[in-house]
């Protein structure tokens, strides 16, 4: 196991003044609290250093919120000439314009845009939107899926209380049968739909959409007047360069982007169609730090880089190219290993292992080469990812895959 000394004091002293030491996804108990750090100090392309010096070939890219790879030159580049103009001022600093026009040239449907920090902040604001178009009350969602911190939601049971969730309704991933159900009972007042592009559940294999199935969802928000909004915060330029819907073909009435928008740095956006710009202009949405310029022009440069590199398709090739090599692997060693989801952020699952515990300790002993591979929420890949860096990768993860083997499992 490597040394985390430094690190696990650190913790000992945020337990002091932090509750929980770290929280949320970045909490030691959702990942391998004895193996993983708890703090990072640095990172450049596709390695990150903890606080002990330890080196990760990162298979997370800070969940996902990095696409171009940890310091991308370019975009730290433009960031700095922005830093040193300022960043948060009275009023919008002019690159506010400037990326809402990017957005609405790449996105195929948004004549609109308004930024805001995190993903959270924007999926709730949506769901507010098509209240207010609407005028009705009821949001549906996958059973199961993360939409953000709010209550109606959030993961979690604390300080909730039953009104949160008495105007959202639940039907099962690819079960349109039941989302039909939910119209005809209740159609007149279902004010929006928001789904992911593909159903990425906490703790389990990634599912993508049934053939059928974005057209179905498309054709029943349309015959009753309901928003179809895309949570694109986890998946987006990472599917399409153009929005995950494209990906998918089908067109949403909004979508909301954050994570890799910004490569790193905070910021979220939500796009839409020109029929739901009054009801958007009705939404209160503000924040003190909102109107970052540093992080807009990071999300600004991000974008073009993803657009003239063809990222999204970049990142989907390797990753086919190192799940296909790290399935096979997997097999060499009589290990059944599928690699779901997306390629470019695939969730792996060993066939039968429905207490993770296979996926733990491959994970574990992973870690021991360098390998940041978690055990329970989808990896990402990172255009920094080369072809060095993955061949690299294979080869340590074929000595995990020995020594797990090795352990008798």
């Amino acid at each position: 196991m490597k040394a985390h000394f430094k690190s696990d004091n650190l913790f000992r002293r945020a337990s002091q003044v932090i509750p929980g030491g770290t929280y949320g996804h970045v909490t030691p108990a959702t990942g391998l609290p004895r193996h993983f750090a708890h703090f990072c100090s640095s990172g450049q392309g596709v390695v990150f250093q903890d606080v002990d010096g330890n080196e990760w070939i990162d298979f997370m890219c800070a969940y996902g919120a990095v696409l171009h790879g940890y310091q991308n030159p370019i975009v730290e580049e433009a960031v700095e000439i922005q830093r040193q103009k300022g960043a948060i001022f009275n009023h919008p600093n002019e690159v506010v314009v400037e990326l809402a026009e990017k957005l609405t040239q790449t996105i195929d449907f948004a004549s609109w845009s308004v930024f805001a920090k995190n993903g959270s902040d924007l999926t709730t604001w949506a769901i507010r939107v098509a209240r207010e178009h609407t005028r009705r009350t009821l949001i549906v969602k996958a059973l199961g899926a993360y939409h953000g911190v709010d209550a109606w939601c959030d993961p979690g049971l604390g300080g909730r209380i039953n009104s949160d969730r008495s105007d959202i309704l639940e039907f099962e991933w690819n079960n349109l049968n039941q989302l039909e159900d939910m119209f005809k009972q209740k159609k007149d007042d279902i004010a929006g739909v928001i789904l992911t592009p593909y159903h990425h559940a906490a703790f389990a294999p990634s599912t993508m959409p049934s053939a059928d199935f974005w057209a179905h969802v498309r054709r029943i928000c349309t015959e009753n007047g309901t928003l179809l909004i895309l949570d694109d915060v986890r998946a987006g330029w990472r599917l399409h360069e153009g929005g995950s819907h494209r990906f998918f073909n089908f067109t949403p009435d909004l979508s909301v982007f954050s994570k890799a928008l910004g490569n790193g740095y905070a910021i979220s956006a939500c796009v839409g169609m020109e029929e739901f710009k009054p009801a958007a202009s009705e939404v209160f949405l503000t924040g003190s730090c909102w109107n970052d310029a540093v992080a807009m022009r990071a999300a600004l440069t991000s974008l073009s880089i993803t657009a003239e590199n063809k990222v999204s398709q970049n990142v989907l090739k390797k990753g086919r190219f190192f799940c296909e090599r790290l399935e096979s692997l997997a097999k060499g060693f009589n290990y059944s290993l599928k690699m779901t989801g997306p390629p470019s952020m695939p969730y792996p699952w060993f066939e039968g292992d429905v207490n993770l515990f296979l996926i733990q300790k491959f994970c574990k002993v992973a870690s021991k080469q360098g390998l940041f591979f978690h055990p329970h929420h989808n990896w990402f890949i990172s255009n920094a990812h080369d072809q060095d860096s993955l061949e690299r990768s294979l080869q340590l993860a074929g000595n995990a895959f020995e020594e797990l083997r090795s352990s008798g499992l």
